[in-house]
């Protein structure tokens, strides 16, 4: 059986001597403990050593990829198709090439496996002609070059530069914003009215290095700096302006002010678009997803474009907040929702509500591109578009989930009225300036005799209902007291039917009353009693 043994110096080919101790797996290590029993189990049969690093790199590249470099076809066409015995390979996927494409019978096993580890333990005694200076030297280089080739180093991808370049800007930001508030508070004593017509403060100091003085405005053109309008309004501003009158050195000073800023100025609008340059050739993705700035500082945070990659979406989320993700922790409160990833353009078009859903999202995708442009082969944008594309959709179903509603047939809009702003037209009451009575006593004097007449009749109503619930109770007791004398019931049935005739008389005016069962009971049994 014949062994192929991969090394960073070249392919070597061993012949196995005694392939019986090869049964046993768990002794075999035995075997390899020095060189000269290597030597009674493997012996080399052939070694094909690489010329040069780039060689080297090309075969392992090749090797990696379960592909077969044309320097090792050679080799196992003239060594082992000649031998006609089987060959041991350390990689499965490579076995099935070389079969594949060669005819050639391969063997992958734990005692392959087991063989291969002593042959590298012993491997300075088992091929002669290679120095160990020279495997660490060869091993090294071949270490480094596979490290770029894998991660694809070039000079362009240096994401150094993209964070040397951002700080420089934040510099740039703070001492402009410096700059020009000097100069607008030591101009303004001399024509304070001139920074209040002026908002632009690169505008403001060309204005103010092209005249100078504001005596000399009534005669300076700035047109070129100015429309017509403010033009005209600066001018009329310089005539009747309140300033102090200063010197022409003070003026020197303020104008070589003006020239540094609108000097830093120009530098930084260079800057920014070599910034742009470098991140779209550097992480194009990731500027399609949260823009060049953002994207720069998200680098520049981490250190690296690679140590943003290890990063989880969660932790580039609230990257940049560390101060506040720890003070919410300490004080037990809720965890910022988003650090530098909240000036994304994305995120800051979105209504207050959703920024944290949003700034979610947008911190998964982003880093999904992030890795793409550390590790990734292709140098393009479309991932960062797709995904982009993807999140604005999200961001208008979001949106419009507040004005939609599911009706029985599907999804229709809801109506407009209820966000609609309704604006109330309140008209004034007149009524109320006079204080004059809106009619005369003698109505007001009819009207309160009628409200007592209606008051006095209804307690009339009250005793006729009384006088019923009297004659019932006497009706009661006449019954009951039936036994009686004579003499006694003529009188009683004489009271009878005057109340009788009383309530008769008096029932049209009262609301009218059924009789119930019981009542009509009663009058039967007296109608009885009085037969």
């Amino acid at each position: 059986m014949l062994v192929l043994f991969e090394t960073s110096v070249g392919y070597a080919i061993f012949k196995v001597l005694n392939e019986k101790k090869l049964q046993e797996v768990d002794s075999l290590w035995k075997e390899f403990e020095t060189p000269e029993k290597a030597n009674k189990i493997v012996k080399l049969k052939h070694f094909e050593k690489f010329q040069d690093t780039a060689e080297a790199l090309a075969a392992f590249t090749a090797l990696m990829e379960g592909k077969i470099n044309k320097q090792l076809k050679k080799v196992l066409k003239k060594i082992v198709k000649e031998a006609h015995e089987p060959l041991a390979v350390a990689d499965a996927k490579l076995g099935g090439v070389i079969k594949e494409k060669l005819n050639l019978s391969c063997i992958h096993s734990p005692v392959v496996s087991e063989l291969m580890r002593g042959i590298r333990s012993q491997m300075d005694g088992l091929i002669p002609g290679v120095e160990p200076r020279e495997m660490a030297a060869m091993c090294l280089g071949l270490a480094h070059s596979l490290s770029r080739y894998r991660l694809k180093f070039s000079a362009d991808k240096v994401d150094t530069m993209i964070v040397q370049a951002i700080s420089l800007l934040d510099d740039l930001d703070k001492e402009l914003n410096n700059y020009i508030m000097r100069c607008r508070e030591w101009y303004g004593w001399h024509f304070p009215e001139l920074g209040k017509i002026i908002s632009d403060n690169l505008t403001y100091c060309k204005c103010l290095q092209k005249v100078g003085d504001r005596r000399n405005y009534a005669s300076a053109t700035l047109a070129e700096i100015l429309p017509e309008e403010v033009e005209a309004e600066v001018k009329a501003a310089a005539e009747i302006s309140m300033g102090t009158e200063v010197s022409e050195e003070d003026i020197c000073n303020i104008l070589h002010l003006c020239t540094q800023v609108i000097e830093i100025s120009e530098y930084r609008t260079q800057l920014y678009e070599y910034l742009q340059n470098r991140m779209m050739a550097i992480a194009p993705n990731v500027t399609v997803m949260v823009g060049e700035l953002v994207g720069a500082r998200l680098i520049a945070h981490a250190g690296s474009l690679l140590n943003l990659a290890k990063h989880a979406a969660s932790t580039v989320q609230i990257l940049g907040a560390e101060k506040a993700l720890f003070r919410a922790l300490k004080s037990r409160r809720d965890t910022p929702k988003y650090g530098l990833i909240y000036h994304a353009s994305l995120v800051g078009q979105t209504s207050p509500k959703h920024k944290g859903k949003i700034s979610r999202m947008l911190a998964a995708k982003t880093v999904l591109a992030i890795r793409y442009d550390a590790f990734g082969e292709d140098s393009s944008s479309a991932m960062g578009v797709e995904n982009r594309a993807k999140l604005e959709a999200r961001l208008r179903a979001l949106e419009d989930r507040g004005i939609r509603k599911i009706s029985g047939t599907g999804k229709a809009l809801a109506k407009a009225e209820k966000y609609e702003h309704k604006s109330e037209v309140k008209t004034y009451d007149p009524s109320g300036d006079s204080t004059l009575p809106t009619c005369s006593k003698k109505r007001k004097i009819e009207e309160v005799d009628d409200q007592d007449e209606i008051v006095g009749k209804k307690p009339k109503k009250a005793k006729v209902k009384v006088k019923v619930e009297e004659e019932e109770e006497d009706e009661v007791l006449v019954v009951e007291e039936h036994e009686t004398s004579a003499k006694k019931k003529k009188k009683k049935d004489k009271k009878k039917h005057v109340k009788e005739e009383l309530a008769s008389e008096e029932e049209p005016c009262t609301s009218t009353t059924i009789a119930s069962p019981e009542k009509k009971k009663k009058k039967k049994k007296k109608r009885e009693t009085e037969d």
